[in-house]
């Protein structure tokens, strides 16, 4: 190949990438400066409130005593209120309230030993059939009975790792499934 015929057909392609250029460069500063505004438009929105991804969400507000609480409707019938707990591997029942949700803790098999922060004590494995939040329903999820009863039952990481994602911002815990 001459050297010419090599010159020629890089100064046609930088040509084309010119032309090319001029072309997309207004294009593309418009879309950008698009989603600079949008980006703008998105800080000045609350910062707490949870975008719209499309997916079923819901916010969980903390208490005075700083722990995110809420209620959850369990197995289609019962309402029960958890305390958020990510240092508990599983959902934790206290005996009252795996009553409410149809189960017997006396008819359980306590052979799990479960370590807590208040000591060590029992547990029987159960499968919790649903747990819904406001929009977020997940299904089938491992929980413990706990033998020695708790104060309040606690919602584990066996509920929040079936989510999508959750965020703490300030006082409020947006869970997204």
């Amino acid at each position: 190949m001459k050297v010419s015929h090599i010159l020629s057909t890089l100064v046609a392609a930088g040509a084309l990438a010119a032309v090319i250029s001029m072309y997309l460069n207004p294009k593309l500063e418009a879309n950008g400066e698009a989603q600079a505004s949008a980006t703008l438009a998105t800080v000045t929105v609350d910062e707490a409130a949870p975008k719209n991804t499309g997916r079923r969400s819901a916010t969980i507000t903390a208490k005075a005593d700083g722990h995110y609480w809420t209620r959850a409707l369990v197995n289609k019938k019962a309402s029960i209120e958890f305390m958020v707990d990510t240092g508990a591997s599983v959902i934790a029942l206290n005996q009252s309230d795996a009553r409410k949700m149809g189960l017997n803790p006396e008819s359980l098999d306590y052979k799990w030993e479960i370590r807590t922060a208040g000591g060590r004590t029992m547990g029987a494995s159960v499968i919790i059939e649903s747990i819904k939040i406001n929009q977020v329903h997940i299904k089938n999820v491992e929980a413990m009975v706990l033998r020695t009863d708790l104060d309040q039952s606690l919602l584990g990481m066996s509920f929040l790792r079936e989510l999508y994602s959750y965020e703490v911002r300030g006082d409020r815990m947006i869970i997204r499934q």
